[in-house]
């Protein structure tokens, strides 16, 4: 990699500075948090120094390198929280303020499919008028994958009109009586128009690639999760609404 630290200076003269320093900066921030000081957010801070001190007149290109460097999660942008990945450039400099850049990376992780992968199978009821049961093949999907699935109709009393499937993103910030969680619909798929019977099976099948979808993230610096869901919704004929929902863990499987 090679690193081009540009800045203006009047021409001809020469700036003395104490070293020009990079950093590679992993960095959480919760935008509801304004309490925290600085790199209070920080999961990763790498420092290198590219140029003893000395006289700068003119633009300067330096090598530098970061080896083996470990993203435990990917770069990340959402309503409430960020996970940025930057490279910080800093000329030292006495007599005055320092110049300082900054450098966007975006990082995606790429993640081997987990060895254990059971299927979800529940139970949705209201006693008396509405009993069935639905099934996924699995927990865990890629986020190009495909939810495959059925939904078995066991007992029907009640004048179903629809019935559809949601993916939800829910965003958490902060930790337990000061956590703010964020709701979105990121998908909603039709599964079933009209009344259903006892006894009848209906398959699921809803592509993920589509959609604008992140992997899972779990309490990270203890700032922010984010989550997934399936929501199985029923609506019958005075639009009541009856759901049951389950969480689903998302990863990445290869760079797109």
């Amino acid at each position: 990699m090679v690193l081009h630290v540009l800045f203006s200076t009047v021409p001809g003269k020469r700036v003395e500075h104490l070293g020009v320093k990079i950093e590679l900066i992993g960095r959480v921030e919760a935008y509801f948090d304004r309490s925290g000081r600085e790199g209070d957010g920080d999961f990763l801070s790498i420092l290198r120094e590219i140029e003893p001190p000395g006289t700068l007149s003119e633009p300067i290109s330096k090598p530098f390198s970061f080896k083996s460097v470990d993203f435990p999660n990917e770069s990340y942008n959402g309503k409430n929280a960020s996970l940025r990945v930057f490279l910080k450039v800093t000329v030292v400099r006495s007599y005055a303020s320092n110049i300082v850049n900054e450098y966007k990376l975006w990082v995606r992780n790429v993640r081997e499919p987990p060895e254990v992968n059971n299927s979800i199978k529940m139970e949705v009821g209201i006693e008396d008028c509405l009993h069935i049961e639905f099934e996924y093949s699995k927990a865990k999907y890629h986020l190009r994958d495909a939810i495959i699935g059925k939904i078995f109709f066991l007992l029907v009393r009640v004048k179903i009109k629809r019935m559809e499937i949601e993916i939800r993103r829910r965003e958490i910030c902060g930790l337990g009586a000061n956590a703010h969680g964020e709701n979105e619909v990121i998908a909603k798929f039709e599964v079933m128009e009209g009344a259903p019977v006892r006894g009848e099976c209906i398959p699921v099948r809803l592509f993920l690639s589509p959609y604008d979808l992140t992997p899972t993230y779990k309490s990270v610096n203890n700032k922010f999760s984010v989550k997934y869901y399936l929501n199985l919704v029923l609506i019958d004929d005075e639009d009541r609404r009856y759901f049951k929902q389950q969480e689903i863990i998302l990863y990445r499987s290869e760079l797109l």
